[in-house]
């Protein structure tokens, strides 16, 4: 089995076992609209309230959109209930399935496939909105995926991408600081890589997926096919800064969160 088929069969084992984001709907039923509630009220209230406006989820009606990586189908419902007509893809059957009985039970209508991120099963020229949240930094060949959704959509479309900022305060305080040098990590000869592999995507399983990060740079250049390419970080955590957040007033707050977020979020225009 070749190294890059390892590396997405871990991806895969990752979010067979633990669907992103369903830890916030224990409190239900698995499937029911209240299990699905709790998830979105965290996601979008809790944890990262700027992403409906960032993404733009009403921002698309009537446009065809894709999402690679779709998991659960947190974001593509919203992006479903704002009138874009939905395509999902995920290398996870289960995350195909979840999605499918997801659209269903809210009444929306899409298409879900199983297949990977770097070999599209579409025609060029095939969407005028390719989303992606979190899953690019995962896949071995990043760039290679980036030329994929250039090539599927039309001219003038849209991609929207997230991937993790390698300089934020995530990176360089929690991985490198903390569990690198003060756990002494790097000393027992586990590199960055091997960290964010363990505890990025921390999974009771031990799948240990591929995970990488992207300054504003790399991701830049990424995307240097597409015509125009916006760079902005999102993605903080008050709790993160630890002892120093009550004297961090709320205007810096939100610079640092432009700065030292965990999220490169990349809009480009083909």
């Amino acid at each position: 089995m070749s190294s890059l088929a390892e590396e997405k069969l871990r991806a895969r084992e990752q979010w067979s076992q633990d669907p992103c984001g369903a830890v916030h709907g224990r409190k239900h039923d698995p499937g029911t609209r209240e299990f699905f509630d709790a998830i979105e009220r965290h996601r979008y209230t809790e944890y990262a309230p700027w992403m409906p406006g960032t993404m733009g989820f009403d921002q698309f009606p009537g446009a065809r959109l894709l999402e690679i990586g779709c998991g659960m189908g947190s974001d593509l419902v919203q992006f479903g209930r704002g009138g874009a007509i939905c395509t999902g893809i995920d290398i996870t059957p289960r995350s195909i399935e979840i999605t499918r009985h997801r659209f269903a039970l809210y009444g929306l209508h899409g298409n879900f496939i199983v297949s990977d991120g770097e070999r599209l099963p579409f025609p060029s020229d095939s969407f005028d909105v390719v989303y992606s949240n979190g899953v690019l930094h995962h896949t071995p060949d990043t760039a290679g995926a980036i030329r994929e959704i250039h090539r599927v959509l039309r001219k003038g479309g849209t991609a929207k991408v997230m991937l993790y900022h390698r300089n934020s305060l995530n990176y360089w305080v929690d991985i490198v600081l903390r569990r690198g040098l003060l756990r002494a990590d790097f000393l027992r000869g586990r590199s960055v890589n091997d960290i964010m592999s363990q505890f990025v995507e921390y999974s009771e399983h031990d799948a240990r997926p591929l995970v990488k990060v992207y300054s504003r740079k790399e991701a830049r250049l990424l995307f240097r096919v597409f015509t125009d390419v916006k760079v902005e970080v999102r993605q903080l955590l008050r709790e993160e800064l630890r002892f120093l957040s009550p004297l961090v007033s709320e205007n810096l707050f939100r610079t640092l969160q432009k700065r030292i977020g965990w999220n490169v979020v990349i809009t480009a225009v083909k």
